[in-house]
């Protein structure tokens, strides 16, 4: 029972990071700075999905097994919804060009998608921990 009270304990821990991360990103885009937007609106999705593999004990040292491990078990399963797969997939992207392609300049529009989707994933993540407890 310890470890499993722990792993919620982590889980919430991981979460909360994603709300800062959010959080930062929000002031990025207020400030325009679209690239640093995307790239904390990724960390946060990217965060949030840890919260969840945080509840299994599992983690990854790369992001691609990470996000691969999560569309696997729960967006293929549909515990999480399958357009939450493309939306992560288009974040991580978005994220890659801004942070790596000199001549990427993200729109205000496609940051605040990033944005939202990552607002959208802490949604569902909040409420899949809350039934785990």
């Amino acid at each position: 029972m310890e470890n499993e009270e722990t792993a919620i304990e982590f889980s919430k821990y991981r979460l909360e990071k994603a709300k800062e991360t959010l959080n930062s990103a929000n002031i990025l885009y207020d400030n325009n700075d679209l690239s640093g937007a995307n790239n904390r609106a990724y960390y946060s999705i990217f965060y949030a999905i840890r919260a969840v593999l945080a509840i299994e004990r599992i983690d990854f040292k790369r992001h691609k097994d990470v996000i691969a491990y999560f569309n696997q078990n729960y967006i293929k399963t549909e515990i999480f919804p399958k357009k939450m797969g493309r939306k992560i997939a288009q974040a991580k992207t978005i994220r890659e060009d801004c942070d790596y392609d000199d001549e990427y300049k993200p729109s205000a529009e496609k940051t605040m998608q990033q944005i939202e989707t990552a607002k959208e994933l802490i949604i569902l993540v909040e409420e899949y921990i809350n039934s785990k407890i």
